[in-house]
């Protein structure tokens, strides 16, 4: 039958043999696997016809061997005893190749199944977008889930931040920065706004009163601000750019259209997107940077020619203004630059010498002051009231003791709240009355948040021997410095003087100082005694300014004479005994205040640096010594008729020796016998 099939010769019928039927089998089987017509011709390329019509089953086995194996020169035909071994051979390979087409037709299957799925989305979005063209407003199911979802997040609400509810709403409400916020508005008031740098202690109002100047000058005949002025606030320690202006949030960047993603119609056209930045969205108003003085320097030099220019221009190797395909807005961006005509107000923790001098030269500065404890109170009471609080009484006071800072004492009054509201919650929720916050309650807030007390009273009524407070100044906050000195006679001319070794060698060389002009006003040597000075805590003392101080209290311990408790001195003392003129006065007159002095004695040449009566204490401008000496000494009245507050010596002359020249602090040990501890 195959053979007739394959038109093959008729033969007087015979009985097969089982060999042939086997042979006829697999036959059978490739016309079913790779359809007759297929078989026909690759049994002509193999050169295998003629043997497929054989009647001999040899010559039709090597038939097979020539079509399965794909090679026409296979020779000779198998022996009559080799037959069998390569039929079942070529049966094998037949079911191998019949199972790896069972396979081939699967994944063939799965293919064209994802193909037609792949198919009908495509379909699909395709009449989406025609949707979406035609409606706008259409949003794919996917969206519509992903915008339920924020919907139902926006719904969640807790309740106000203490912080946002007890905010200062009006300029009235920021205490204790009247000077500064006046300054404030007066160069914002102004038909030419000043661009400002505000200088401070944290938590003292520097950003509530940008923000509220600005409110209250909007719309104002002489202000050029307009009604709908902006107000963009950033903090210059999160600013980060590269280098290479891929990225600036605060100038603004370019968007190229292979690597970032500019828009998608001109991502296809390769056109290049200007992004504006914080700059531009305060075009009109206002940019305050807080911790203006944490940016990087590159970025502070950038915004300076911003500042100049009154604009932003941007740089693209993509931008080619004769493509036609340009928007008119993206052209006008990269030609003209962007808008940025606004005031800068930048607001810094840090020392005005730590910032870029290029950009305090553009900018007014203004000081606020750190806050009193009788600031802190206010704050505190006020607060209380929009809390709706009844304090026990002294409450306030006790806050005031732990903090300087306006925004601090807000947060320990929240959590003496939340533990007031813990212990009595009947009350707050049965009751109209207001919740009372307890003592008991700031100091368990105290004591859980590691607080220490931040003032601590140290002034007296009561005279001392050799034991007088000095002032120093940290950053924006001046401090007390108790100092002491001791005496005890030795054997003449064999004295020597011991100082602490961390309060600085400025400090160190004002006692050299002191121990000369020692002799000039008392007569006493220095080296006759040994002395011992000490600064109470070991604080290091940067800079000259506790010469005065240190003289008073050498002074006393070699005489005897009482210093007033009440009296706080600072300046630098010279060789001939003069005050000379110190920095920080007026951060040092709240560190007097804080420590409850009463009497604050400075360099004459402060004078103008401080107002007349400033926080209520007698503000003394003294030129010299003995002028100083006046107000600091307990019975400095019995010698007010005396030419000199101590007699002079026949010593002076050596003084004034060493005070005609520049000498060492090794020559100036020298020449008075001051041994160098």
């Amino acid at each position: 039958m195959f053979r007739k099939f394959f038109g093959g010769r008729e033969n007087p019928p015979r009985q097969e043999t089982d060999i042939e039927r086997e042979i006829s089998a697999l036959y059978n089987i490739l016309v079913d696997v790779m359809g007759s017509d297929r078989l026909v011709l690759q049994a002509g390329k193999m050169d295998a016809l003629r043997y497929m019509r054989s009647a001999d089953p040899a010559e039709r086995v090597l038939a097979l061997r020539r079509i399965l194996e794909e090679n026409p020169t296979l020779n000779p035909p198998p022996k009559p005893n080799e037959i069998h071994q390569q039929v079942v051979a070529l049966s094998e390979l037949i079911a191998d190749i019949m199972a790896r087409r069972q396979v081939e037709d699967k994944i063939e299957r799965k293919i064209n199944e994802k193909l037609e799925r792949e198919h009908q989305d495509y379909v699909k979005d395709i009449r989406l977008q025609v949707l979406k063209e035609e409606d706008p407003a259409a949003e794919t199911p996917h969206d519509q889930k992903k915008r339920e979802e924020l919907e139902a997040l926006d719904g969640v609400h807790l309740t106000q931040s203490v912080m946002e509810l007890l905010r200062p709403q009006s300029l009235e409400e920021i205490v204790g920065q009247e000077r500064a916020v006046k300054s404030l508005r007066s160069k914002l008031a102004s038909p030419y706004p000043q661009h400002l740098i505000l200088y401070g202690p944290p938590g003292v109002g520097k950003t509530t009163a940008a923000r509220l100047v600005l409110e209250a000058v909007r719309g104002t005949l002489l202000s050029p601000f307009a009604k709908d002025a902006p107000f963009v606030e950033t903090d210059g320690t999160t600013l980060r750019w590269d280098p290479r202006d891929v990225t600036n949030p605060l100038l603004g960047s370019v968007h190229d259209p292979i690597y970032q993603g500019a828009h998608k119609q001109l991502a296809d056209s390769g056109i290049p997107e200007p992004k504006p930045g914080l700059v531009t969205d305060a075009h009109g108003g206002i940019l305050f940077i807080d911790e203006i003085g944490e940016m990087d320097i590159m970025l502070q030099n950038k915004l300076l020619k911003v500042l100049e220019d009154k604009r932003v221009f941007f740089e693209s190797s993509y931008y080619d203004p004769a493509d036609e395909r340009v928007p008119p807005y993206v052209k006008m961006l990269f030609e003209k630059g962007a808008p940025a005509d606004f005031v800068l107000i930048g607001a810094t923790t840090r020392e005005a010498s730590a910032l870029n001098p290029a950009l305090r030269s553009r900018c007014a500065e203004i000081y606020f002051e750190p806050l009193t404890p009788a600031h802190i109170v206010d704050i505190v009471n006020n607060a209380a009231q929009k809390l709706n609080v009844e304090l026990e009484d002294g409450l306030a006071e006790i806050i005031s003791e732990y903090t300087i800072e306006g925004r601090k004492a807000i947060n320990i009054l929240a959590d003496a709240y939340s533990l007031a509201l813990d212990r009595d919650e009947d009350r707050a929720l049965h009751t109209n009355l207001p919740v009372r916050i307890e003592r008991n309650d700031v100091y368990e807030v105290a004591q859980v948040s590691r607080l220490y007390q931040f003032v601590t009273r140290k002034a007296s009524s009561k005279p001392a021997v050799g034991h007088i407070f000095g002032l120093g100044v940290s950053g924006f906050l001046g401090s007390v410095i108790e100092i002491e000195a001791v005496v005890f006679p030795a054997e003449k001319g064999k004295g020597t003087i011991r100082f602490n070794e961390t309060a600085g060698s400025m400090a160190k060389d004002s006692v050299f100082n002191a121990a000369s002009v020692l002799r000039q006003v008392t007569g006493k040597d220095i080296h006759d005694f040994d002395v011992h000075i000490n600064v109470i805590g070991g604080g290091n003392i940067d800079g000259p300014s506790a010469g005065t101080a240190i003289l008073a209290a050498l002074v006393s311990a070699v005489t005897g004479k009482r210093i007033r408790q009440d009296v706080a001195v600072t300046g630098e003392i010279s060789l001939q005994g003069r005050v000379r003129p110190v920095g920080g006065v007026f951060e040092k007159a709240y560190g007097a205040k804080q420590a409850g002095i009463k009497i604050l004695v400075i360099p004459k040449e402060n004078a103008k640096d401080i107002p007349r009566a400033h926080l209520g204490l007698k503000i003394f401008p003294v030129e010299t010594a003995e002028d100083a000496f006046k107000k600091i000494f307990a019975d400095a009245v019995e010698f007010a008729d005396e030419k000199k507050f101590f007699p002079a010596t026949d010593k002076v002359d050596t003084v004034k020796k060493i005070s005609a020249t520049t000498v060492t602090a090794e020559e100036l040990e020298m020449l008075t016998g001051v041994e160098k501890s």
